[in-house]
């Protein structure tokens, strides 16, 4: 069967399945005893196990298998959660996602993950380190009992036996032999050590069963109950002495720990239909989610018995869809253009209905193209968790908002913006324990991570509550540097010091570390919203934190526009720039150190000619008595453009100008009008830097 028509399928559905494993894991370190959240994580597990087996990646199902033994155990009240099995748990994702990528690559998903299977494997067994370094397997429990593939189920008979045999003064014991993974023959060499053993003794249990074992379907590992009159120290070195095996686990059990494990044993009997899974195809896959998760805000996905209503769309396709949309805008302002000046009735009717359904066509055209910022955000809880732990720091992340939707061509973008904002955050902005406690403060930093509407613009802020900036430190740090002289020091504002944070290669640190320091990253945040058309402010109170906000566009594709004539040339400003219109005369404008300047509500703002700039020979503004300026905002500054005509706002669609035309300084873009013409899309951002 060729399984390559799944790929897609399968690598879609398995990154959801990793991202829904990562967040359940960062609840369950939350609440380590709530059960409910385990059971999700098993079920997610498994299903991701099935599919990868279906499609035939063996050691990311192997890996899978392995987590599944550690969070059986959990679900089932035999082991408790501790910080070395959440690490281990967290690793065994990494890799896990790390196999994904490979075979999203075109790689075959294989990997060395033999030290965390190792790991896994010594959790099962009840070999768990703890603070002090010692291991936890003091006693035999049922840990050690379901320590390779699954619990070994004993029925009334076995189990009588083998209490039986020990009541006679024989030795029971369990034994877990692993195979090197370069063996070619498996079953050859189980074999032998099942013949070994019942030269002196009697095997009782295996599993997977022998029959199982002969026709090779079972891992690297399989185990068994046995009744010997030798020490499991002899038992281990006899199975040991055979070649191509790796390790041999030999546990000796006694009439307690025989009888717990009669118990856990029927138990796990009667659970067994209700908790039985069944492995899942690619198609089928799903993740369940608890009552609790249900009823969080911004789910992920419904947890509803109705069939789902959604399907997976290549992006292509949306921009092919979009570029069409994009040509039928541009004919629908023709067709609107020509029909008031041919004054037809009909024509007139016809169009104002074509604009009417093409309106609907574009919002629905452009909500298909948006889409949740949570598909960014889902990722920084696990980095904030991470990066905490390296820093020796308690830090709670609180997300709100990751429901608000924005153009795919920013979601694309804003991701690595916002990893260097929260890794800043963590780094720089809240201080260690010590620091907080002597500051009066909780142990636990909390950066609040937020995303909402605004107008035309999402907002996406970052806010911690830390030591806050110091504008003493920074403009001393930028001084040093050579970023700004001791004069620009002195009269600047605490928002223009704040700033200079984005400035390249600046940086604060005392020391350089490989989280930060080397005074990359902020800059390229800035640069990079920038050219997103957004912009990023600080504001910060020293001793109580300090907030990113970063301001965004909705959409970069289809913008409103106010569209100018300067002679014989017609531009486009965006509407999401522009503060007002207005007319001036000659007489208010002022010239201060050869710049003019233009009175604007109690302050003066640059007033900037378009004409000079873009040298438009048949039109200059100095001529005449009273000129039309457009106000446009950067933040907090302003700026007035100086132009010849208003032709009115319209809808335009943004066109790259390519490879073709240079650079040029001050356009963002171009755009075709109704009448074939073509107009530059004026970026109010460059003449306000």
């Amino acid at each position: 069967m060729d399984m390559n028509q799944y790929l897609s399928m399968f690598i879609d559905e398995s990154n959801d399945h990793l991202q829904s494993l990562n967040e359940k894991m960062m609840e369950l370190e939350a609440n380590p005893e709530d059960l409910s959240i385990v059971q999700v994580i098993f079920r997610s597990a498994h299903t991701l196990k099935g599919m990868a087996a279906t499609m035939g990646y063996e050691d990311l199902a192997s890996l899978t298998h392995q987590m599944e033994n550690v969070l059986d155990l959990v679900r089932n009240s035999k082991l408790r959660m501790q910080d070395f099995i959440f690490d281990t748990l967290f690793k065994s994702l990494d890799a896990l996602e790390s196999m994904v990528e490979n075979i999203t690559g075109g790689g075959d998903g294989k990997a060395d993950v033999s030290t965390i299977v190792a790991s896994l494997q010594a959790i099962v067994r009840g070999d768990i380190p703890t603070a002090g370094g010692t291991s936890t397997n003091d006693t035999v429990s049922a840990a050690a009992v379901n320590a390779t593939n699954a619990p070994i189920l004993l029925d009334e008979f076995q189990f009588s036996v083998l209490e039986q045999s020990l009541q006679e003064g024989h030795k029971v014991m369990y034994v877990e032999v692993t195979i090197r993974k370069d063996c070619q023959l498996k079953a050859v060499r189980s074999y032998m050590v099942f013949d070994l053993l019942e030269r002196s003794g009697e095997v009782v249990k295996s599993f997977p069963s022998v029959q199982d074992i002969e026709q090779e379907k079972f891992d690297q590992s399989f185990s068994l109950y046995y009744i010997t009159q030798k020490e499991a120290e002899e038992i281990q070195s006899m199975v040991l002495n055979l070649s191509e095996i790796e390790k041999v686990n030999a546990v000796a059990l006694d009439s307690e720990s025989l009888q717990q494990l009669g118990q856990e044993t029927t138990a796990a009997t009667l659970e067994a239909p209700v908790q039985e899974v069944p492995t899942v195809s690619p198609t089928q896959a799903a993740p369940v989610q608890s009552k609790d998760e249900a009823a969080k805000p911004a789910v992920r996905s419904g947890t509803n018995s109705a069939p789902s209503r959604t399907i997976r769309v290549d992006i292509e396709r949306l921009d092919v869809l979009m570029n069409l949309f994009s040509e039928l805008l541009i004919d629908r302002v023709r067709l609107e253009q020509l029909a008031s000046e041919v004054h037809n009735q009909d024509l007139t009717e016809t169009v104002e209905h074509m604009s009417r359904v093409s309106a609907d066509l574009q919002n629905i055209v452009m909500k298909l193209r948006m889409v949740p910022v949570d598909t960014v955000f889902n990722r920084f809880p696990r980095m904030v968790r991470d990066l905490a732990k390296s820093l020796d720091k308690k830090v709670d992340l609180i997300v709100t908002g990751a429901e608000t939707e924005l153009d795919r061509t920013v979601i694309d973008e804003i991701g690595d913006p916002l990893v260097h904002l929260l890794r800043n955050a963590v780094d720089h902005g809240v201080e260690s324990i010590a620091d907080r406690i002597a500051a009066g403060k909780p142990e636990t930093g909390t950066i609040n991570l937020r995303a909402f509407h605004s107008g035309n613009h999402v907002f996406i802020e970052i806010e911690e509550d830390g030591a806050g900036i110091s504008r003493d430190k920074v403009l001393k740090s930028a001084l040093k540097k050579g970023v700004v002289t001791s004069e620009q020091a002195v009269n600047m504002t605490d928002s223009e010091v704040y700033q200079l944070l984005f400035a390249p290669g600046f940086s604060t640190a005392a020391v350089i570390s490989d989280i930060s320091g080397r005074g990359v990253g902020l800059d390229v945040v800035k640069s990079k919203i920038s050219s997103l058309g957004g912009h990023v402010t600080i504001y910060s109170t020293l001793g109580k934190g300090t907030n990113f906000s970063v301001q965004l566009p909705l959409t970069l594709s289809i913008i409103a526009a106010m569209l100018i004539r300067l002679g014989c040339e017609k531009f486009a400003i965006p509407l999401s720039s522009i503060v007002e219109t207005g007319i001036v005369k000659q007489s208010q404008i002022r010239t201060i150190h050869g710049n003019k300047m233009l009175e604007f509500r109690n302050t003066h703002i640059p007033l900037v000619s378009l004409s000079r700039i873009f040298s438009i020979p048949d039109y200059d503004e100095s001529n005449e008595e009273e000129t039309e300026i457009v106000v446009v905002r950067k933040g907090e500054r302003l700026i007035a453009l100086a132009v010849q005509d208003f032709i009115g706002q319209n809808e335009i669609v943004i066109k790259n100008l390519g490879k073709y035309l240079p650079e040029i300084q001050g356009i963002s873009g171009a755009t075709i009008l109704g009448d074939g013409q073509v107009a530059l899309i004026i970026d109010p951002n460059a003449f306000i830097k």
